[in-house]
C-alpha cells in the first residue's frame, strides 16, 4: 500500500508540483516565507532528472516493504533544490501522510550544527584548538587514564590533556569502558537534570585512552556544548537560537518543539519480527526538557537542515549571512582523526570537527566524492555535503535500528548516479587541508 502523497504544506508554504519525466519533484514559488527553497530543474545544473527519480523508487521500496513508515529526501546542487519529495506516512496508526514540512528528531545531526557553534566563538579569539578544556571546565583536572596490559587493568595519570580538538573530532577518550569502572563510578554515569551537572558529575571518572591517541564515538560533543555555554556566557539554546538558527531562518529546529508544531512531528518506529517490518515505537506529543546536550536532542525539517548545510557548502555564508570562514569550514573538513578507525561509519572516513569525511571511496559504503562531509542521526537520518560536485542530499526518516537497511547509501548512490555533468576536474569552494609529508 502507497500512502496518498498529495502535498500538505505548512500554510506559510507555497508550492507547485511539476512533472519531470514520469516523477514529481516539490518546487516552490517564490513566496516571502523563509524557508523557500530557490529551485532549479535538475538538467540546469547538470542532473538527470530521469534518474533522479529513482531515489523516490529506491525510498518507496522500503515504504511498500513495511520496513519505514515515511521519507523525506532533497538534493540541491550549485545553491538550488531540484527534488525535495515526502513518501509515506508521517504517522500511519492515524494515517498522515509525511509532508515536506515534517519534523523529525534529528538526534546525531545535532553534533555538526553544536560543533559550527563552538567554531564561531573559536573565531572570536577565545581560545586555539590546541588549549585544554579545562580552561574553560576546570573540574575535569587531573584526569586518569585506564590502562590495560598483561597484568590487568590499572589507572595512571593522562600524559596529555584534553583539548579542544580532542572533544571536536571526538579523540578525547571521555567515554571509559564500563567493565573498568567501580560500583561507585558506574552510580555517576546516569543523565542529571542538566547537561552541566551531568558531565560534572562525572569529572572524576577515567579516561578511556591518552587524548589523542584513538578515535571513540560517545559523549565528547557534550563537552563541546558545555564549552559554547562557558565561553560565551549563554545557554546553548539561546546561542544557537541567536547565533545560528535566528540568521539562518532555521525556524523549524528546536530542543523542544514547540505545542503548535507538535502535529507536524514524525512519528518514530522500530523494526521487528523476522522480516523486521515496523511497529511504533514512539508518537508524537509535546515533550519537556532542562537537557540540553551536543550529541542528540534537536528535532528539525529537511529544508532548515539543508540551510544549515548549505551555508556550510558556501563556505559559511547563506543569504548574505555570514556565519564562518572559508578557511574555518576548510579547517571543520580535515582529517583531525589521523588513522584512527572511525567505525561508526566503517572504512574509507576520516573524522574533522563535526563531520565524517570520506576518504577513501574505494573502501568505504557511501559511493560519495572523496572530500564529501556528512553525519547521521541514531534515528536513520543523514545529511551529505559534496564540495566537489557542488551537492547535498538529505534524507529524513523515523526508525529506531536501520542496521539491516541501506538506506542511507541508498540515498548516496541515487543522488551520485544522477550526475550527467560532473564537476570533479574543476574548482570547487571549500575542501580540507590535506598533509604535506
Amino acid at each position: 500500500m502507497r500512502a496518498n502523497n498529495n502535498k500538505q504544506f505548512h500554510p506559510a508554504f507555497k508550492s507547485t508540483v511539476g512533472l519531470i519525466t514520469a516523477f514529481s519533484f516539490t518546487l516552490f514559488a517564490g513566496t516571502g516565507f523563509t524557508n523557500d527553497f530557490p529551485t532549479a530543474s535538475p538538467e540546469s545544473v547538470g542532473l538527470s532528472a530521469e534518474r533522479l527519480g529513482r531515489l523516490s523508487t529506491a525510498m518507496q521500496r522500503y515504504i511498500d516493504k513495511d520496513q519505514l513508515a515515511g521519507t523525506v529526501s532533497l538534493i540541491a546542487r550549485n545553491g538550488k533544490v531540484v527534488h525535495v519529495e515526502s513518501q509515506g506516512w508521517k504517522n500511519k496508526e492515524t494515517d498522515e501522510p509525511m509532508t515536506d514540512d515534517s519534523i523529525f528528531v534529528i538526534m546525531s545531526m545535532t553534533k555538526p550544527i553544536v560543533s559550527a557553534a563552538l567554531m564561531m566563538l573559536y573565531e572570536e579569539g577565545h581560545f586555539l584548538l590546541t588549549d585544554p578544556i579545562t580552561d574553560w571546565i576546570p573540574e575535569l583536572e587531573g584526569k586518569e587514564i585506564i590502562v590495560t596490559d598483561e597484568s590487568g587493568s590499572h589507572r595512571e595519570p593522562a600524559k596529555v590533556p584534553i583539548n579542544i580538538r580532542h572533544v571536536l573530532a571526538h579523540t578525547a577518550g571521555v567515554d571509559p569502558s564500563r567493565e573498568a569502572l567501580t560500583a561507585e563510578e558506574l552510580e555517576l554515569l546516569p543523565r542529571a537534570t542538566t547537561l552541566e551537572e551531568t558531565l560534572i558529575q562525572r569529572a572524576s571518572l577515567p579516561l578511556n585512552f591518552e587524548p589523542g591517541s584513538d578515535w571513540q564515538y560517545g559523549s565528547s560533543t557534550d563537552y563541546v556544548a558545555l564549552l559554547v555555554e562557558r565561553i560565551s556566557g549563554k545557554s546553548l539554546v539561546d546561542y544557537l537560537q541567536q547565533n545560528i538558527f535566528d540568521p539562518l531562518q532555521m525556524i523549524d529546529t528546536h530542543y523542544i518543539v514547540p505545542k503548535d508544531k507538535v502535529d507536524r512531528v514524525a512519528a518514530v518506529y522500530s523494526p521487528t519480527g523476522p522480516n523486521q517490518t515496523i511497529e511504533l515505537s514512539r508518537a508524537p506529543e509535546y515533550r519537556e526538557t532542562t537537557y540540553f546536550g551536543g550529541v542528540a536532542g534537536l528535532s528539525s525539517t529537511v529544508s532548515d537542515y539543508w540551510r544549515f548545510s548549505q551555508m556550510l557548502l558556501n563556505g559559511g555564508e547563506l543569504d548574505g549571512v555570514r556565519l564562518l570562514s572559508p578557511k574555518t569550514i576548510n579547517l571543520m573538513i580535515t582529517n583531525h582523526s589521523g588513522n584512527n578507525d572511525v567505525y561508526i561509519r566503517g572504512p574509507g572516513y576520516t573524522f574533522g570537527l563535526g563531520f565524517g569525511i570520506v576518504n577513501d571511496p574505494g573502501t568505504a559504503r557511501d559511493p560519495l566524492t572523496p572530500g564529501t562531509f556528512s553525519w547521521g542521526g541514531a534515528w536513520g537520518t543523514i545529511f551529505f555535503v559534496d564540495p566537489v560536485e557542488n551537492l547535498i542530499g538529505i534524507m529524513m526518516t523515523q526508525i529506531t535500528s536501520y542496521s539491516h537497511l541501506t538506506v542511507r547509501q541508498d540515498v548516496g548512490v541515487t543522488a551520485m548516479q544522477s550526475i550527467i555533468d560532473s564537476y570533479s576536474n574543476k574548482p570547487y569552494a571549500v575542501k580540507p587541508y590535506q598533509r604535506i609529508d
